[in-house]
C-alpha cells in the first residue's frame, strides 16, 4: 500500500511539472540569418507585423506572406486585403503573396514549396503565431526535405501565455496546440 502510495504522488508531481512547462515547451525561437522570412497563414496582424520587423532588420532580404486564396472579410477577399496591406509597406518590393489553397499547416508547406520553386532559397526564417513555433517548424522540416528552417513567434498575450493556467483563453490554446502536436506526432506524420 505504501509503494502505491509513493508511486501515486511520483505520478502526480511528474504531471504537475509537466503541465506547467508544457507552455514553455510549445514556444521555440532560433532567430537566424535566413534566404527569406515566410510569414504563416492564420493570424493577420501580429504575423504579419512581425514579419516586417525582421525584414526591417535584415534577418533575410525579402519575405512572403502566407494568405488563403478562400477566405472573405466580408465582400472583400483575403488576397486582396493582403495586397493592399503589402503595397502600403515601406518594403513593399520586398514582399510577395503566397496563395494558400491547403486547409492546415502541412497543406500549407506545399503551397509555400510551389511559391518558392523557382528561386535558390535553402534557409527559411518561419514566423508564427508563439504557441504554433515547435509544431510549425516540425512540419515544414520534415515535408519539405531540401530546406533548412527557422522559427520566431509573434507573441499576442491575449492569446496565449506560457504560463497558459492563470488565463482561460491561455490554457485552451495550450491545450488545443498540444492536442494538435500529439495528432501530428502520432498520426499525421506518417501519412
Amino acid at each position: 500500500m505504501r509503494k502505491l502510495r509513493v508511486a501515486l504522488i511520483a505520478i502526480l508531481l511528474s504531471i504537475l511539472i509537466l503541465s506547467t512547462t508544457s507552455g514553455r515547451f510549445l514556444v521555440l525561437n532560433d532567430l537566424e540569418q535566413a534566404d527569406v522570412i515566410v510569414v504563416l497563414a492564420g493570424e493577420t496582424n501580429r504575423r504579419p507585423a512581425r514579419g516586417l520587423q525582421l525584414l526591417s532588420q535584415n534577418y533575410a532580404p525579402k519575405m512572403l506572406i502566407d494568405v488563403p486564396v478562400s477566405d472573405v472579410v466580408y465582400d472583400r477577399s483575403l488576397i486582396e486585403i493582403a495586397k493592399s496591406y503589402v503595397a502600403k509597406a515601406p518594403q513593399s518590393s520586398l514582399i510577395e503573396i503566397c496563395p494558400v489553397v491547403g486547409l492546415s499547416t502541412k497543406g500549407e508547406t506545399q503551397d509555400v514549396a510551389r511559391c518558392l520553386s523557382h528561386s535558390a532559397i535553402r534557409r527559411i526564417l518561419l514566423v508564427t503565431s508563439d504557441y504554433h513555433t515547435r509544431r510549425a517548424r516540425s512540419i515544414f522540416q520534415h515535408q519539405l526535405k531540401g530546406y533548412q528552417f527557422f522559427v520566431t513567434p509573434a507573441y499576442d498575450p491575449q492569446q496565449f501565455g506560457a504560463s497558459w493556467w492563470q488565463q482561460r483563453q491561455w490554457a485552451k490554446m495550450n491545450f488545443g496546440e498540444w492536442l494538435r502536436l500529439m495528432w501530428w506526432e502520432a498520426v499525421d506524420r506518417w501519412h
